[in-house]
């Protein structure tokens, strides 16, 4: 087998998804370490006023390419934008769009979803499923195609505690589900969506299963395979450690977190916290594409389905992660923190909506009390509102934990070059966990906030004046105690000082037995 920039020397690639995170990431990673490569077809709507062409631009003209743009200044000639609408009939592409990729394409990454977890059922049908369905046709017309890679979730099959590099059945026939939303108005949908979805949490990983089952049907002789990642995190080396654009997932938690907004959050510190940095999962998906493209004569029988996750290989739990965020949010604060940086994860459902109310609820309310009467436009409790509803998504995965196979991931690191396990490391054994969390929360504070490191020392100021301000307010909260509670009662007296009496015994006891070893 030839190395997999030689795979793509010459060869004709077409991206949905290509302006999302992983699509970037993606398209970065293939013209960098594969020069070889013709021409990157991208599939982009146009948006805003913007013709696709022009969200490309934009899009190549971010820190991201930055690398790659002193490496080959010339990249963007390997570029073409297709117009193109995943949700309209024929992917709204022209005929002679159609035309050029059908003589002409000899891989395609299927890239394009919706991540939205809470996404109306028909919508995320729409995107995810019949996207896909538009996709496979367009994908059976092309004359030259060596693969197909369908990007999944690791998370399409979570009603399951054991999942398999395999497609699964999934609870319904998918063309019965497609024929009857189709006359269905969106109240009844809207219905009927938790007894469709069953123990699974959202229409995101229920569509994603459907969507995998309806590739393995509608392959047909098509070479395909499929990549599911677990949760896509920030960069952990490439193109450099901690890039990320956006608050999905995680980042938007840590971001609340590291402004002292979120501080109780329901999570089991033991469960698994299957992060996968994004370089990991495309150096996979190129490898995959590689590994499929190469044998295509003799392939096997089923899809290759590749569980792209961490949790079975480098564990690293949530506790950890509350641990990794606190620390470096407080080393390095981000500017014009709400308070300190003190999040905590509780697995009782009771303590946490106690200290929801305490640490959230209540400080929105007194700091929009302090904006009105200051004649601003109050905004804290809409935020923890956003918070609140971003979490409650997120909860389910952050109190389970899961066991993935991933002996098809073993096996395409396996039969890699030396050279290319360098160029596309996707082993996560070498991942060191304290370490990358830190890159990632800088990241979040450098690139998706665009704070400047160069302000650190008034951010950490700042730190310390809400420190201050938090010392005299529990010394005030102490004093009203004892004279509210305390002073006013014999009783209260009474124990208080048999309480301190006891102490200084204690102390005293302690102090003598340091004094005679």
């Amino acid at each position: 087998m030839v190395n997999i920039p030689e795979y793509y020397a010459g060869k004709n690639v077409l991206i949905s998804g290509a302006t999302g995170f992983m699509g970037k990431v993606l398209l970065e990673k293939l013209l960098r370490s594969c020069p070889g490569v013709k021409t990157v077809y991208v599939m982009v709507r146009s948006k805003a006023g913007q013709s696709p062409q022009a969200r490309v631009a934009d899009m190549i003209n971010c820190k991201l390419f930055e690398k790659l743009q002193a490496e080959q200044p010339d990249f963007a000639e390997k570029i073409t934008a297709v117009n193109s609408d995943l949700t309209v009939l024929e992917l709204d592409l022209s005929k002679e769009d159609q035309s050029i990729l059908v003589e002409n394409i000899n891989i395609v990454f299927h890239c394009a979803a919706t991540i939205r977890f809470n996404e109306p059922l028909k919508d995320a049908v729409q995107l995810n499923v019949l996207a896909t369905q538009k996709m496979l046709a367009l994908a059976h017309r092309m004359k030259h195609l060596e693969i197909f890679l369908h990007v999944s979730t690791a998370y399409a099959h979570c009603d399951r505690e054991v999942i398999e590099e395999v497609v699964y059945p999934p609870p319904v026939n998918y063309r019965k589900l497609l024929d009857t939303l189709d006359w269905m108005d969106d109240d009844l949908v809207a219905t009927l969506t938790p007894k469709l979805i069953g123990e699974r949490p959202n229409t995101y990983t229920y569509t994603k299963a459907l969507a995998e089952y309806l590739v393995q049907q509608e392959a047909g002789d098509l070479n395909v395979a499929i990549i599911r990642p677990s949760i896509v995190g920030a960069s952990w080396k490439e193109p450099f450690p901690g890039w990320i654009d956006n608050f999905n997932g995680p980042s938007g938690i840590f971001i609340a977190a590291g402004k002292g907004i979120l501080r109780t959050m329901r999570a089991s510190n033991d469960a698994v916290a299957d992060l996968v940095p994004v370089d990991v999962v495309i150096n996979a998906t190129l490898a995959a594409a590689w590994f499929s493209g190469s044998q295509r004569v003799n392939r096997p029988r089923s899809i290759l389905v590749y569980n792209c996750t961490t949790g079975g290989i480098n564990p690293f739990r949530w506790g950890e992660v509350e641990n990794c965020i606190n620390m470096t949010f407080k080393n390095n604060p981000l500017e014009q923190a709400f308070r300190r940086p003190n999040v905590n994860l509780r697995s009782n459902s009771f303590t946490n909506q106690y200290w929801t109310t305490v640490s959230h609820t209540l400080p929105a309310l007194l700091y929009d009390g302090y904006l009105t009467l200051m004649g601003h436009k109050p905004r804290m409790m809409k935020t923890i509102t956003r918070l609140h509803k971003a979490m409650m998504v997120l909860e389910y995965f952050t109190s389970h934990s899961w066991v993935w196979n991933t002996d098809n991931v073993a096996m395409l690191l396996s039969h890699m070059s030396p050279e290319d396990k360098k160029v596309f490391n996707f082993d996560v054994r070498q991942l060191h966990w304290a370490e990358y969390m830190e890159n990632y929360c800088m990241g979040t504070k450098k690139y998706v906030l665009n704070e400047e490191l160069s302000g650190l020392p008034a951010a950490r100021k700042h730190l310390n004046k809400l420190r201050n301000i938090r010392y005299t307010f529990n010394t005030v909260l102490v004093v009203l105690i004892w004279r509210i509670f305390i002073a006013r009662s014999q009783m209260a007296r009474n124990i208080w000082y048999f309480v301190v009496s006891l102490c200084f015994k204690f102390l005293s006891y302690f102090r003598a037995s340091s004094t005679m070893r």
